[in-house]
């Protein structure tokens, strides 16, 4: 039987740049997640204070293999 990959959906942020927020995101989720096997950045977002950059903003998909039932 083939492996089952499941995707989920996150939101993340970096005071940093977008690569770093897509870091966040990933770290985050390996905290709850096994067999992370990609992030795809779905749309990118920078919120803008005083005419510069405060916060990178990331939505994206993070793909994992399923355990099996041995």
């Amino acid at each position: 039987m083939s492996p089952m990959v499941k995707v989920i959906e996150v939101l993340a942020q970096s005071e940093t740049s977008w690569d770093d927020a897509a870091k966040v995101a990933l770290a985050e989720a390996s905290k709850t997640l096994r067999n992370i096997q990609s992030i795809y950045v779905k749309d990118m977002q920078a919120i803008v204070e005083n005419d510069r950059i405060v916060q990178y903003r990331i939505n994206a998909k993070i793909s994992f293999l399923l355990d099996g039932d041995g």
